[in-house]
C-alpha cells in the first residue's frame, strides 16, 4: 500500500471511531457522536485535529484487537464565531470514553497549547470513567488533567458539556472549570453512583434522580446551564465564547450594536412599585438597561433570589449581579452569596465589568442559615467585591440595608461609580425594626401605640430611609432618575476603560471557603 493511499485508509478508520455498531447505539440513545458534536460547535470547516493516531498504551488486558485510533478522546483545535478555540470531545464509542493514560496525555497537551496560545478550552464530557484494566495509571491520568484546570483557572475560560454519563473522580475536572452545561434526560454527574448510594445508605436513587441536569441545575448549583437537547447545548457554548475573552490578558468581544448609548427609559421610573414590600422583576430592569434587552443567565434555576448574567453595554460584555425582589425579597442567603461570589470572581479574572443592581433586605435570618454557615459564605461575596479590580458600578433600585448594603459592591469596598434611583432606601435596618428598637418606650407609654409607631416609622423614613444622607457624605456618586440609567452606566463605563487597581503583593489571599 502506497503512504498516501495508508494515510487515507488510516485516517478513515479514525473517523469510525469504535465502529458502526457502537455510533448506532449512540445515536439510538439520543446523542451524537463525538464528531458530530464539534461539526455543530465549531465554525464549518474550522476544526484541525489533534493526536489522531494515539492508541491506548500495551496493556496485558487491552488485546490488540481492542486498539483504536484516538483512545477514546478527540482533540485539536478550530473557531468560534472566527475566534480560536481548543476542543475535546470524549468518544463513548471507544472504550465507552473511559479515560486511561494515552487519553489524559492528549487532554493534557490540548490544555498546555491552549494556556499557552491564549485561547478557551471546551470540554465535551461523555465517559464511563477511568478505564479499570489500566488501574492506577489512569487515576494518574485524571489528577494531570484536575492539574492543568487549576494552573489554567483565571487564565483562558474553561467551559464543560456534561453529554452523557461523568462519574466518579471525573467530576472534579468540570467542577473545577468556569461553566459547566448540561443536558436533560442523557446526561448525569455524581461521585458515588446509585448502587454505591444503596450499599451505603440504603437509599433506592435513579441516576437521573441523583445527579441528573435537573438536579444540578436546580439544588446543587453543580450545573450552571442545562440543556433540552444535545443541539442546544452545542450552541448555547457558542453563545457563551461570544460573551468572553479569549484570555485574561485581552478584551471581550465588542459587539456592534444600534442600541443608542444615550436611550432613556421612561417605563424604568414607575417599575419600582410605591410600596416597599411590593416585588417588582429585576430582569424587567435589567433587560430595559442592557443592549437590545439582551441577557445570558447564569444558574438561572438555581438561588434565584439573585441573578447573575453576561449582557452588553455599548457593544461590550458585562457581568451583571442583581437581587431579584421576586423572590424572597431579593434577600441574601447562603446559595447566593456562594452564586454571586463566584461569578463575580470569575468576571475580575477575565476583566469583565461588574454591573450590579441592588435591592437587598439584608441577610436571610434563622437558625438553618446561622447553622449551614451564612456568616462564612456572605463573607465569600464581600470577598470578591472587595478583591476585585475590574470596573465595577453599581445601582440602588429601592432597599440597601445592614450589612449587605457594604457587601453589594459598595462605595467603601472600592466601588467605581455608585449610582441611587430617588426610591433607594440606604440604612442600618429597615423603618419598622428600626423604630421598635430606638424607641421603644416611647411607643410602649403612648396611649395610642399604633398611632406612634407610625408617626415615627414616618419621620424615620424621612431623616434615614432615603439616598440623600448618603450622597451627602460621599458614598453616593449621583442620585439619577431610574430613566437616565443607561446612559449614566455607559459613561462610566466609557471613563473607566483605563482603570488600573491593584491588590497587594501576595501570593493569593485566603477567601474563606
Amino acid at each position: 500500500m502506497k503512504p498516501t493511499e495508508q494515510l487515507a485508509a488510516l485516517r478513515a478508520q479514525a473517523l469510525r471511531g469504535g465502529g458502526e455498531r457502537r455510533i448506532e447505539q449512540q445515536h439510538a440513545k439520543g446523542k451524537m457522536t463525538a464528531r458530530e458534536r464539534l461539526d455543530l460547535l465549531l465554525d464549518e470547516g474550522s476544526f484541525t485535529e489533534i493526536d489522531r493516531f494515539v492508541q491506548a498504551r500495551p496493556n496485558e488486558l487491552v488485546g490488540e484487537t481492542e486498539q483504536v485510533m484516538g483512545d477514546g478522546v478527540v482533540t485539536g483545535f478550530g473557531r468560534i464565531d472566527g475566534r480560536l478555540v481548543y476542543v475535546f470531545a470524549q468518544d463513548f464509542t471507544v472504550f465507552g470514553g473511559s479515560l486511561a493514560e494515552a487519553h489524559a496525555a492528549k487532554i493534557v497537551k490540548l490544555m498546555d497549547l491552549a494556556v499557552r496560545n491564549g485561547a478557551p478550552i471546551v470540554g465535551l464530557n461523555d465517559s464511563g470513567g477511568a478505564r479499570i484494566q489500566e488501574g492506577v495509571v489512569s487515576l494518574a491520568g485524571y489528577a494531570d488533567v484536575f492539574l492543568r484546570n487549576v494552573l489554567a483557572s483565571g487564565v483562558v475560560p474553561q467551559l464543560s458539556a456534561i453529554m452523557g454519563p461523568c462519574a466518579g473522580g471525573a467530576v472534579y475536572s468540570p467542577a473545577i472549570t468556569d461553566l459547566v452545561v448540561m443536558v436533560r434526560d442523557t446526561s448525569y454527574m455524581f461521585v458515588t453512583g446509585p448502587d454505591v448510594v444503596k450499599t451505603v445508605t440504603h437509599e433506592d436513587v435513579t441516576s437521573e434522580e441523583l445527579g441528573g441536569a435537573e438536579v444540578h441545575a436546580t439544588k446543587s448549583g453543580v450545573a450552571h446551564f442545562e440543556a433540552d437537547d444535545e443541539v442546544q447545548c452545542l450552541l448555547l457554548l457558542r453563545s457563551l465564547i461570544g460573551y468572553l475573552p479569549s484570555n485574561n490578558l485581552d478584551p471581550a468581544p465588542v459587539v456592534p450594536t444600534t442600541d443608542p448609548a444615550d436611550r432613556a427609559d421612561p417605563e424604568l421610573d414607575s417599575i419600582v412599585p410605591a410600596s416597599p414590600t411590593k416585588p417588582y422583576d429585576m430582569k424587567d430592569v435589567i433587560r430595559r438597561v442592557v443592549d437590545d434587552g439582551g441577557m445570558l443567565e447564569v444558574h438561572e434555576r438555581w438561588a434565584q433570589n439573585i441573578i447573575c448574567a453576561f449582557a452588553r453595554l455599548d457593544g461590550r460584555t458585562v457581568g451583571i449581579v442583581a437581587q431579584q425582589p421576586a423572590v424572597l425579597a431579593g434577600v441574601l442567603d447562603i446559595d447566593a452569596s456562594t452564586k454571586a461570589a463566584r461569578f463575580v470572581r470569575f468576571c475580575d479574572a477575565l476583566n469583565i465589568p461588574l454591573v450590579t443592581f441592588v435591592d437587598v433586605p439584608g441577610f436571610l435570618p434563622g437558625t438553618g442559615q446561622e447553622h449551614g454557615g451564612i456568616i462564612r459564605n456572605g463573607a465569600k461575596l464581600l470577598y470578591a467585591y472587595a478583591e476585585a479590580t475590574v470596573p465595577k458600578l453599581t445601582v440602588i433600585t429601592r432597599k440597601a440595608y445592614g450589612g449587605a448594603y457594604d457587601v453589594m459592591s459598595s462605595k467603601h469596598i472600592r466601588g467605581d461609580m455608585n449610582l441611587a434611583w430617588p426610591s433607594a432606601e440606604i440604612a442600618v435596618m429597615g423603618p419598622e425594626g428600626a423604630v421598635n428598637i430606638l424607641y421603644r418606650d416611647e411607643i410602649a407609654a403612648a396611649a395610642d401605640k399604633d398611632a406612634k409607631r407610625a408617626e415615627l416609622v414616618k419621620a424615620y423614613v424621612e431623616r434615614f430611609a432615603n439616598p440623600y444622607v448618603a450622597a451627602s457624605r460621599g458614598y453616593l456618586d449621583d442620585v439619577i432618575e431610574p430613566h437616565e440609567t443607561r446612559p449614566r452606566l455607559i459613561a462610566a463605563l466609557r471613563s473607566l476603560a483605563g482603570k488600573r487597581d491593584t491588590n497587594p503583593r501576595r501570593k493569593h489571599g485566603n477567601i474563606p471557603l
